[in-house]
């Protein structure tokens, strides 16, 4: 289940930076989260950080991407392992 955020979203700037995934960006008029990138936090923290942080509770489960713990988990890994190996690129460039 990925998550969204809604048009309650005041643009405070307090989600974007600590998803962990840069699944928050934003949008034409508020912040959106791309739900290719949200595991909910699944693999790094026990809660949505973004959820915990939200002042006006605006980030809810997006219906249009239910998925499992195991599910979110293994985007977790992809996303992981694909990040490492731009990492691992990057470090060996001249």
């Amino acid at each position: 289940m990925a998550l969204m955020i809604t048009d309650e979203c005041i643009n405070c700037d307090v989600c974007e930076p600590e998803c962990p995934n840069d699944a928050i960006y934003m949008g034409v008029e508020i912040y959106e989260i791309d739900p290719h990138k949200c595991t909910e936090c699944v693999g790094h923290f026990d809660e949505p950080q973004c959820v915990q942080i939200c002042p006006v509770a605006c980030i809810p489960v997006n219906p249009a991407h239910v998925e499992t713990r195991e599910t979110l988990f293994e985007k977790f890994q992809r996303l992981t392992a694909a990040k490492a190996a731009v990492t691992a690129s990057v470090s060996r460039a001249p």
